[in-house]
């Protein structure tokens, strides 16, 4: 499909794991994507919890919180590797969610995997603990010069459309439909969509496009809770880098690195090819930016 929407004409580069076709970027490999759920821990912990095993593995991922669920997103290789890293911490296929799940909903943040990994040759020895791989994270972004984005203007709320009413179904996904249509002629500033063939759309989108959806009963979501983007900017980094959402999760939702106890705070994260966008609550942004380390005239504007 992404061939067929967005590529017009071969590229020369075949070979490389990014193929540029007049202005997309397409990668050469393929994807798996994996529904996994993290029942009994508050969303943050959650990423921390699902990213922290792959991480310690070598393993490069995409990672998605929508509504319902979380989605990791790894390239079709790296499949059974990822299988054997979230069962080596509990993890368990479901059929009926058909979603990983982790029945003890632990959160061992110290803990590495047991398995070998034999197709992973990092160029530098793997970290042995989630609190080592925070401060790699840490020091790769400042070495790299990725700098946190923060436009407060830029308020955002966490959507779904529904299917728990089957007399309007058809006039809810109209509407749904209707009022994307609408978003997007508009030219937001911030519009994520994730579609999946087991549950509704899920959207995260500006306050000020909820009125393109004239029925209430078209979006599920609660609008008191308002959320801010917080953007990474992950251009200079390979592709296959690793361990970004576990670091930055970590630092958020675990200890600080100094090894204190801090306040963990609910945060969720979205990634696309070159953005890593931690979402956090509009009320805990002044806290995240302390613990990213970010003073807030440092954050760069739009």
């Amino acid at each position: 499909m992404a061939e067929e929407l967005f590529a017009t004409h071969k590229s020369t580069a075949e070979t490389s794991t990014i193929i540029r076709r007049d202005g997309a970027v397409i990668s050469s490999e393929d994807f798996v994507v994996m529904s996994v759920e993290g029942e009994g821990l508050e969303a943050g912990k959650r990423v921390l919890e699902l990213t922290s095993p792959l991480a310690l593995a070598g393993i490069s991922i995409f990672f998605f919180t929508t509504y319902f669920s979380d989605y990791i997103l790894v390239p079709a290789k790296s499949k059974g590797q990822v299988v054997r890293a979230l069962e080596d911490r509990g993890f368990q296929f479901e059929e009926r969610a058909e979603a990983y799940v982790n029945p003890a909903a632990r959160h061992d943040r110290n803990k590495s995997s047991t398995s070998s990994f034999g197709t992973v040759s990092p160029s530098t020895p793997l970290p042995v603990t989630v609190s080592e791989l925070q401060a790699r994270t840490f020091a790769l972004l400042k070495r790299r010069e990725i700098i946190p984005r923060v436009d407060t203007d830029i308020r955002l709320l966490q959507c779904a459309g529904r299917r728990d009413l089957p007399d309007s179904f058809t006039a809810d996904e109209i509407g749904l439909q209707v009022g994307l249509t609408r978003c997007l002629v508009h030219q937001p500033r911030f519009l994520s969509l994730t579609l999946t063939s087991s549950e509704p759309a899920s959207l995260l989108i500006e306050t000020k496009l909820i009125a393109n959806f004239d029925s209430g009963n078209v979006l599920l979501g609660n609008k008191e809770d308002i959320l801010v983007p917080i953007m990474l900017d992950l251009e200079p980094l390979p592709l296959e880098a690793t361990g970004i959402v576990c670091g930055v999760a970590d630092r958020l939702c675990g200890r600080s690195d100094k090894g204190v106890l801090m306040n963990a705070i609910e945060m969720s994260y979205l990634s696309t090819a070159r953005t890593g966008t931690v979402i956090v609550e509009e009320k805990d942004l002044e806290h995240a930016i302390e613990a990213l380390h970010i003073e807030e005239n440092d954050a760069l504007e739009f």
